[in-house]
């Protein structure tokens, strides 16, 4: 199918709601954006995550998407009214997401055909299944593969991206100014948290020696990086160790200021949550600890990433809480990680691309 550029004055784009797969979606906001170029493009987005993508050249405006309440769903709902758009575009996969659109006036709706939601779409692809199960895919692809059914030119890269502004530039000056970081510094990220769960958490004493290890040998400064409802796991963390940590939680870095401080990271050590994919964005080296998620949801755009991973009987699981003894992650120890922190740092060095799934024996 062919959508005739001419004929969209407004197009609507309900972004994902998770941190790493809005970033993931990136490519196609670009291709989005390279298609149409005099159309009008709104944001529907969750309102903490449309930090994310501001500053960059995507969008006109955001519509604060806040429809997990009825209140909040008809609220949308108007919202998107207001703006007669001729045509949406909608990334997630439920029901829900789109609803909001179809009832709010949009004259042609796209998107996946799954969950019983395709009497509300104009059109859209099928997710590739095998057995009838849906086959991962990286999820820039994945998006992507909707523009492909537009008949749209995706010729462009699939790398994700992200843009920070001169006001953001001059925040995160001040802030590592604060922390005494020099610009001769080399500077390591952790980030132990993740939001979906505490599945996808190596334990805090691995990073704490790993903390250790990266002091000793590296002589680097090491930000401890942290979101909201992680404090008891940056307490641990601390508690555990005699390296020196630079602690930005009472800084509170919300999303947007987090992409200039990741960006001024050498490397980034992760679980694979949202940060790892502000990384990929920046070209930062990032080392991934990977638990009880399937790496094919993210296995693109790895020529600076390591992952690390323990394939087992049970994994992967997908659940949010380990119902068993964490194998997954507790199997992988900080000597493993910190092997693989140095052979990064020399790749990029280096200039070398890496890029690889590192499983553990």
């Amino acid at each position: 199918m062919k959508v005739q550029e001419d004929r969209v004055d407004t197009i609507l784009v309900r972004c994902p709601n998770w941190v790493g797969d809005i970033v993931m979606a990136t490519p196609a906001l670009d291709c989005l954006r390279e298609n149409f170029p005099h159309a009008k493009m709104i944001g529907i987005i969750r309102r903490r995550a449309k930090d994310i993508l501001k500053d960059g050249p995507w969008f006109h405006g955001f519509v604060d998407c806040d429809d997990k309440s009825w209140s909040g769903f008809w609220h949308t709902v108007k919202q998107i009214r207001a703006l007669k758009p001729d045509m949406a575009v909608v990334l997630p996969n439920s029901i829900r997401s789109v609803l909001t659109v179809w009832l709010g006036g949009a004259q042609k709706v796209y998107g996946y055909r799954r969950n019983g939601r395709g009497i509300f779409l104009s059109g859209g692809p099928e997710a590739k299944r095998n057995g009838g199960k849906i086959v991962p895919m990286p999820m820039a692809e994945y998006y992507l593969e909707i523009c492909r059914w537009l008949g749209l030119n995706t010729s462009l890269s699939a790398k994700p991206s992200l843009y920070i502004g001169a006001g953001l530039e001059r925040k995160a000056e001040s802030l590592f100014e604060k922390y005494g970081v020099q610009k001769q510094d080399t500077v390591i990220g952790l980030n132990p948290g993740a939001s979906f769960g505490s599945s996808k958490c190596w334990p805090p004493e691995y990073f704490a020696g790993l903390a250790e290890l990266i002091e000793d040998r590296l002589k680097a400064r090491i930000l401890l990086l942290s979101g909201p409802g992680e404090e008891d796991i940056v307490q641990a963390i601390l508690a555990q160790t005699r390296a020196e940590i630079i602690d930005t939680g009472p800084d509170k870095i919300d999303l947007a200021l987090l992409k200039p401080v990741i960006r001024r990271c050498n490397l980034l050590i992760t679980n694979d949550t949202g940060p790892r994919h502000y990384a990929v964005a920046f070209d930062v080296p990032v080392v991934v600890i990977m638990g009880p998620t399937d790496p094919r949801y993210t296995a693109a755009s790895l020529q600076r990433t390591v992952v690390i991973r323990r394939e087992l009987d049970c994994s992967p699981c997908h659940r949010k809480v380990c119902p068993t003894d964490h194998r997954c992650m507790t199997e992988i120890t900080p000597p493993m990680v910190y092997e693989q922190v140095e052979k990064l740092l020399k790749a990029n060095q280096e200039d070398e691309v890496l890029g690889i799934w590192q499983e553990v024996d």
